[in-house]
C-alpha cells in the first residue's frame, strides 16, 4: 500500500499520540476526524481510523462506517488491558456486519488523568465505579476491576509505542 491515511478522534490525547506514531511509521497522511471528509478518504488505498473508547462507543467511527472504504483498519484506545478484554460487543455495536468481515481491528491501551477529565466524563467514571466496583464483594473483583479501583481518581498511563507493531506489520503486508 502506498497511499495511506490515518484518521483519529481523541478527547485527551492518547489516541492522537498513537495515530501520530502509526502515521510516522507508515509514512502516512495524518488527519484529525474533523478534518477528514468522505471525499478525502477516497484518495487513499488504505484508511486507518483510531478512536478512543467511551461508553462502548468508538469516537469518530461514523466517518469510516458510513462511507465505502475498500481497505480499512480500526484501532481503539481504552483503559482496559487488550490482552484480557473481550471487545466483541464493542466491535459489533460500532462496525456493521458487512463491514466487520473486511475490517481489521486492533485494541491499544491508553491512559487517564482524572484531573483533566471533563465534568461529564468524571461523572461517567463515578457512575461506572458505583454501578460495578462498589457493588461487588472484594472476592468478586476481577483484575480489571482492581486496576480500575486502584487508579480511580489518579493519573495512569499505559500508552506504549511498541504496542502498534502488530498494526504496522499488518498494514505493511496489505
Amino acid at each position: 500500500m502506498k497511499n495511506i491515511v490515518v484518521t483519529y478522534k481523541s478527547h485527551y490525547g492518547t489516541t492522537k499520540q498513537y495515530a501520530q506514531w502509526i502515521a510516522e511509521e507508515l509514512g502516512a497522511t495524518l488527519l484529525e476526524r474533523k478534518e477528514a471528509t468522505p471525499a478525502e478518504l477516497q484518495k487513499y488505498d488504505l484508511v486507518i481510523h483510531g478512536g478512543g473508547l467511551y461508553a462502548s462507543g468508538i469516537l469518530g467511527i461514523d466517518l469510516v462506517v458510513k462511507n465505502p472504504i475498500n481497505n480499512l483498519i480500526v484501532f481503539t484506545v481504552g483503559m482496559a488491558n487488550p490482552e484480557t478484554t473481550d471487545y466483541t460487543e464493542i466491535v459489533h455495536k460500532n462496525i456493521p456486519e458487512g463491514l466487520r468481515e473486511k475490517t481489521k481491528v486492533f485494541h491499544l491501551r491508553g491512559g487517564m488523568d482524572y484531573g483533566k477529565l471533563s465534568l461529564p466524563h468524571r461523572g461517567m467514571m463515578a457512575m461506572m465505579k458505583k454501578m460495578t466496583i462498589d457493588k461487588k464483594a472484594e472476592a468478586e473483583l476481577t483484575d480489571e476491576d482492581i486496576a480500575f479501583k486502584d487508579s480511580y481518581g489518579g493519573n495512569v498511563h499505559f500508552i506504549d509505542r511498541a504496542s502498534i507493531a502488530p498494526l504496522i506489520q499488518y498494514a505493511q503486508e496489505l
